[in-house]
């Protein structure tokens, strides 16, 4: 949402600009309540961008720009901001768009590089890919944007899932979200070891990697999706698919091969590979317009959620009716049943129809970020 894993879409509508503007800062509050790793064993970074630049925050909260200079002798940079030697950790978070990293057990390795702009410009880790310095680390990340206009912040499963997180925001309410059931974790690890698709995705108990994520690493089949989404094609080559976005109501039908819709606007849709359906990419990709991106998320939510073949009007908005298909995100599937609002972002465009973990205020005051029990 915030920093680019995942993005506001239809049902998901933008906080309104509050009558003044946000603090220059707010509180932000790290508490470890994992069961498994002391205060000293766990580092924070909160990296992202200032609208002009790539930026990291030090432990006094002052907002520094990503340098070169930065890499030290090892060749990595020092961004850790370590908890307090008990209880919780309060830090100023300052504006800006990004992620806050917890590392439990090790530090990560963040490198400053020079990007194609000639601008210094900042390596994260990317714990699906098994050559990253980063990959033996138990890690994960929350993303936010704190602006002018508020907090926008989530937790996320886009890209992995591996540290149980919880994000509460008090400011003109009192919001949480992403807290996971008691023994939610292993019964995320197991439910997937269970599923003959799935196991590669399992990384011991280190971390669970997102479908689209083991695609690309060899570790997914490239046409898992593909008997479902030849079906939903089949379908609407004799049947009107309605799909209603802000902009109004969209009619598609199969024709040559392609979904194509009138309405409000005209817009067509090749027929989506698995890798697009994972990544809401390629043939489903979303501009951000109002015409051909919320009908693009909204058929990417479909088709994730196993919803747009049995549902000829979307978006489809009862839970209990998403992944009940024999061939079906079951990764998704179980993050949301982990949560206690039964909310996540197991893929990019799960904030259609409102569910994803995602929270947003106008007025915020304070945020604290919890690594809940393992």
């Amino acid at each position: 949402m915030a920093f680019g894993s995942a993005r506001a879409s239809e049902g998901s509508a933008p906080a309104a600009a509050s009558a003044a503007s946000a603090a220059d800062g707010i509180s932000l509050t790290v508490v470890n309540k994992t069961g498994e790793y002391a205060n000293s064993s766990i580092w924070i970074y909160i990296v992202g961008n200032d609208g002009t630049r790539q930026v990291r925050v030090t432990p006094d909260g002052t907002l520094a720009p990503v340098a070169l200079s930065d890499n030290g002798s090892d060749g990595w940079t020092d961004y850790a901001i370590p908890l307090s030697g008990s209880g919780p950790t309060t830090l100023t978070l300052p504006k800006l768009s990004g992620r806050i990293y917890a590392a439990l057990g090790d530090r990560l390795k963040f490198k400053a590089v020079t990007d194609g702009s000639g601008n210094a410009a900042l390596q994260y880790p990317a714990g699906w890919v098994a050559s990253d310095p980063n990959y033996p680390v138990l890690h994960d990340c929350a993303e936010f944007t704190y602006n002018d206009r508020g907090m926008f912040c989530n937790t996320t499963m886009v890209d992995m899932f591996s540290v149980p997180m919880a994000i509460h925001l008090t400011g003109a309410k009192d919001q949480r979200t992403g807290t996971l059931r008691d023994g939610a974790r292993a019964q995320v690890f197991s439910g997937l070891a269970a599923e003959d698709a799935f196991v590669p995705l399992v990384i011991g108990d280190r971390r669970v990697i997102a479908p689209g994520h083991g695609l690309d690493a060899g570790l997914f089949a490239r046409d898992y999706l593909a008997p479902y989404i030849d079906q939903v094609w089949s379908t609407y080559e004799t049947r009107d698919l309605v799909v209603t976005t802000n902009a109004g109501k969209f009619t598609g039908r199969v024709s040559g091969g392609k979904l194509s819709f009138t309405g409000p606007g005209t817009v067509s849709f090749d027929k989506p590979s698995t890798r697009d359906v994972l990544f809401c990419d390629g043939a489903l990709a979303a501009p951000n317009d109002e015409i051909t991106g919320p009908v693009a998320a909204i058929l990417g939510a479909g088709l994730n959620r196993s919803t747009l073949h049995d549902q000829a009007a979307q978006p489809s908005t009862d839970p209990a009716r998403f992944y009940r298909t024999g061939i079906t995100h079951h990764y998704a599937k179980a993050m949301h049943a982990a949560t206690e609002d039964g909310k996540a972002y197991g893929f990019a465009f799960d904030d259609v129809a409102g569910f994803a973990s995602y929270i947003e205020d106008g007025a915020p005051k304070a945020i604290t970020l919890t690594l809940t029990g393992f």
